[in-house]
């Protein structure tokens, strides 16, 4: 472990780096879904990707497609990455939680686990944020780590963080009730990281639309 106390989420995803890319970039519900959500988009569309990590696959897929991407990540190395490694798509170091959508919104919102590391609050916050910048018929595809936790140390890819999250009907009523949103999937998968360290994970991943 590369420090005795529990890192933030940039000190850890600095740290981590292209090494996420390795162990997750060929998710396979996450491929699904962005290959879900590239069958619905129009042409030139404007999406979000929040917590866009190295920018691969998501950011890498939508870009491929035609479409203008922005991503934001808390972490710096990782949007460094992105830069390079998408460069046709736009990166910004931000934070969710102080990020605010364009006037007209977007025509989809990719958030693929950026909240674990946030409190409960936060986190259902920024599933409201996220929502409110989708324009009339925008579409959201999301995942967690479906668990009723609340500030729970844990060992994660040989380093230490506190996380919250929500069970996966939690979740799914947070998105129908407090975001307003039609939940047109859930799923919950099981994923083992191409990491030594790695266990399997359960995911929860949804695909929702503001009517």
């Amino acid at each position: 472990m590369s420090e005795e106390r529990a890192l933030t989420a940039e000190e850890l995803f600095d740290e981590v780096g292209i090494g996420y890319e390795k162990a997750f970039g060929h998710l396979p519900e996450q491929l699904a879904a962005v290959g879900w959500l590239l069958d619905r988009l129009p042409r030139g569309a404007r999406v979000l990707d929040v917590g866009s990590g190295t920018g691969r696959p998501v950011a890498e897929l939508l870009d491929r497609a035609g479409h203008a991407v922005t991503g934001i990540d808390v972490s710096g190395t990782m949007v460094d990455l992105a830069r390079r490694q998408v460069p046709g798509a736009r990166f910004e170091r931000r934070d969710v939680r102080e990020f605010t959508g364009p006037e007209g919104g977007f025509d989809a919102v990719c958030a693929f686990f950026p909240l674990l590391m946030m409190d409960r609050a936060g986190a259902a916050d920024s599933l409201r944020r996220m929502a409110s910048w989708l324009r009339p018929g925008g579409l959201l595809v999301s995942a967690t780590v479906p668990a009723d936790v609340e500030d729970v140390e844990i060992v994660w890819m040989g380093r230490r963080a506190r996380v919250s999250s929500f069970s996966a009907e939690e979740y799914v009523r947070l998105l129908r009730e407090e975001c307003g949103l039609d939940v047109l999937h859930h799923a919950v998968s099981q994923f083992r990281p191409d990491e030594p360290s790695a266990v399997p994970e359960e995911h929860l991943f949804c695909y929702a639309r503001r009517p």
